[in-house]
């Protein structure tokens, strides 16, 4: 083929093209939109920690609920807890009385609400997840939620400033 006998214009395959050009331009754009707003909203880039965020909700909601077993099953990360309770030296009996006679808030959890959280700790995308939580409306509490185990813990290393 030379010069002289290019092929001819074809509109479909143009008009193809420019659409996949702009289609992936918004595709570009719509990922960094979504990335940034977990980030700029507080819940991880690309809404990473909203995992960790639902598990200690659940974690308020069992307690408000006066669920303790299922709160320590959520604390703990084992739904089969009961079938081997010696295995962990922190115990259901020491659980319940540092969330109910000694809770953090001084008094029985009524009402929580999950603000924001931030991924903590070593490597690149951290070991752990701080999840800051507002109960009975004006105590905050940061719960540390470990990533390897799924396991929380209370107080978080860190607190958050928000």
């Amino acid at each position: 083929m030379t010069l002289l006998n290019a092929p001819g214009y074809d509109e479909r395959r143009e008009n193809r093209n420019r659409n996949l050009l702009i289609g992936s331009a918004a595709l570009l754009v719509l990922i960094a939109v979504v990335g940034v707003a977990g980030f700029v909203l507080g819940h991880g880039w690309f809404f990473t920690n909203l995992r960790a965020e639902h598990r200690v909700n659940e974690f308020f909601d069992a307690i408000q609920a006066k669920n303790y077993d299922g709160a320590y099953a959520i604390w703990m990360n084992d739904p089969a807890w009961q079938q081997h309770p010696a295995k962990y030296d922190y115990n259901l009996k020491r659980f319940t009385e540092d969330w109910t006679t000694d809770s953090p808030v001084n008094g029985p959890i009524v009402n929580h609400h999950v603000d924001i959280s931030k991924t903590d700790g070593t490597g690149a995308f951290g070991t752990g997840i701080i999840v800051a939580v507002r109960v009975n409306g004006d105590h905050k509490l940061f719960m540390w939620y470990q990533k390897s185990d799924g396991t929380l813990t209370y107080p978080a290393p860190h607190i958050l400033d928000y």
